[in-house]
């Protein structure tokens, strides 16, 4: 059965409180897509520090600034796009937190989990926008 194509918005202050948000919006999407429970897991983790990201780093927590979360889906995927009001950052220059001297910190994961949960991750407008790309397997 192919479910018709879906396109859905969340938009959300840039507080952490705002983070509890995402995880019933991705709850309804997996849900009505039948994704599978490994597949869930990887989209709320890769959704929540996208998010995290752009509230904390992008919009500094700043409450007068947003994190918009967009979502077009239908049953073979869904692409995420997390868009905060930042002044962006160069990709190119997070540090690997798989190097050595990276490896005790306590920050400096995130973009790392996205593209490693998500079947592809692109950053766009000089990092305020990022498209989050996840395949859902045919049952």
């Amino acid at each position: 059965m192919i479910l018709d194509r879906t396109s859905q918005k969340l938009e959300l202050t840039s507080e952490l409180e705002s983070l509890a948000q995402i995880e019933s919006f991705v709850d309804d999407l997996c849900e009505h897509y039948a994704v599978s429970e490994d597949e869930y897991g990887n989209i709320l983790i890769a959704i929540t520090e996208a998010v995290n990201n752009a509230i904390t780093h992008g919009n500094q927590m700043n409450p007068e600034k947003k994190v918009v979360l967009n979502v077009d889906g239908d049953s073979k995927g869904m692409e995420f796009i997390v868009e905060d009001e930042g002044p962006g950052f160069d990709v190119n220059t997070v540090p690997d937190p798989t190097l050595p001297e990276n490896l005790e910190k306590i920050r400096g994961r995130g973009i790392f989990l996205m593209r490693n949960l998500a079947d592809e991750v692109l950053f766009e407008n000089n990092g305020t926008k990022i498209k989050l790309i996840f395949s859902i397997p045919a049952i």
